[in-house]
């Protein structure tokens, strides 16, 4: 066997590997005595078909199949012996030429790498990297206060709708009366909470309930009956407001403070505003820990610079895909394919210099907070330690979502090296600004 190195140009080689039948014939042999042992051919007994036979009918592809395995796992011990380090995958060269499986028993098979590019960063306190806060403002804080004085509120009677009232009305198609129904125009779209807007208690109208709710369950709900028996009410009603009530925040005042923060750690309404902040920058911390994230791999592209063979990971991409995609399309989304295989290239090579790690431990706790947070959007904000540990360990079991997990302590591990070693200089920014920066990325 001979393996020669052919430099094709542009971060891209050829091997070309000649193999010849004393490279490949004990496979071929022993790959026809298999098929000779499980041949089922009319006529003859099995195991007993002739080996001529079995050579005409399967010796070409065999010898096609074994000299290129051959060829194929020779490359790959070359890379490995010389040292050379590579992207993407080998795959066959444009330039390979045609076989002669009938005649020859010296093939030449041809293939093709993209050669790893060189990356040699230095980082130091002179190159800077900015971490972006968002700036609370008025109306920030006023938001976050208010849905967090919400959970405390409570419903009061007012005199007419404003906005998103709940209504409480009297329902009358003659047939069918209805008290103490609900609306709640909280739920409606602003076109569709129009029509009430100023209108108050005794106020009458005649209402379509199939037009007003499109569901049947909202329907029925409504009338405080079974879905099924909705065939057979009529839906046109004399509708009557005889209550309307609006959500009030708490007063602040000590009973609030002590329902609220039992601990006595938030005592008044300055203390309250800091405690708002404080949560707004909380909330606010993994979305700038996340654009920080995009900013130092934005940075890191721009400094190793690297030579990337680009032609070669179309090809490769084409051919690993097997035809899902064409060129055209691979061509479309080559730049942002490119920026991730880079930035994947950049964290492969710092975190083999650095002997960075992510243990079994880190991702069990990575999964755990995970589910903290699945479970507090369904209203558990405090799920028991079993429930987390039992859903962050059907979590790591999912092979998808635990190399998922795992690609993101790396990651995270990698930006924070990063961050150790350049100089980081935080600013606030308006949610709007730090929204349009999380977009250029």
């Amino acid at each position: 066997m001979k393996i020669t190195r052919v430099e094709k140009g542009a971060g891209v080689s050829l091997l070309k590997v000649l193999v010849d039948e004393k490279d490949y014939g004990a496979a071929v042999e022993k790959m026809l005595h298999d098929y000779k042992r499980k041949a089922n051919i009319p006529g003859f007994r099995p195991g007993m078909v002739p080996m001529g036979i079995i050579k005409k009918m399967y010796g070409k592809g065999a010898v096609a199949e074994q000299s290129y395995r051959v060829a194929s796992n020779s490359v790959f011990e070359y890379l490995q012996k010389e040292n050379i380090d590579y992207i993407g995958d080998v795959i066959p060269a444009e330039e390979q030429g045609a076989f002669d499986f009938d005649n020859s028993t010296e093939f030449e098979f041809v293939f093709e790498f993209g050669e790893a590019p060189a990356y040699d960063v230095k980082l130091t306190a002179k190159d800077k990297v900015t971490y972006h806060k968002i700036k609370i403002d008025k109306k920030m804080h006023a938001s976050f206060l208010d849905n967090y004085l919400r959970r405390f509120g409570r419903l009061v009677d007012v005199d007419k709708v404003k906005k998103d009232e709940a209504l409480t009305v009297t329902l009358d198609n003659g047939e069918l009366r209805v008290e103490d129904a609900y609306v709640g125009l909280i739920s409606m779209s602003d076109e569709e909470r129009k029509p009430w807007i100023g209108k108050k208690v005794g106020y009458k109208t005649t209402i379509d309930l199939n037009e007003m709710y499109k569901t049947p369950s909202q329907r029925a709900a409504m009338l405080h009956v079974k879905e099924e028996e909705l065939k057979d009410i009529n839906p046109k009603f004399e509708l009557e407001i005889t209550k309307i009530r609006q959500f009030a925040n708490p007063e602040l005042n000590e009973e609030f403070f002590k329902t609220a923060f039992p601990e006595g750690n938030v005592k008044n309404a300055e203390e309250l505003d800091a405690y708002i902040d404080e949560q707004i920058n909380n909330e606010t911390k993994r979305e700038s820990d996340f654009l920080f994230a995009g900013t130092v791999r934005e940075f890191m592209l721009e400094k190793a610079a690297l030579a990337m063979p680009a032609d070669f990971l179309k090809r490769w991409l084409f051919t690993i895909n097997e035809g899902k995609f064409s060129m055209e399309e691979i061509e479309k989304d080559f730049d942002s394919f490119l920026k991730i295989f880079s930035w994947n290239y950049i964290q492969k090579q710092i975190i083999a210099a650095e002997k960075i790690t992510v243990t079994p431990a880190d991702a069990e706790a990575e999964a755990k907070e995970f589910a903290a947070m699945q479970f507090a959007q369904y209203g558990m904000p405090n799920a028991p330690e079993e429930m987390l540990a039992n859903f962050a360990k059907s979590i790591l079991e999912n092979k998808e979502q635990n190399q998922k997990i795992y690609e993101k302590l790396y990651e995270q591990k990698v930006v924070e090296y990063i961050k150790s070693k350049v100089k980081v200089t935080e600013k606030a920014v308006s949610a709007d600004d730090f929204a349009a920066l999380a977009r250029s990325l």
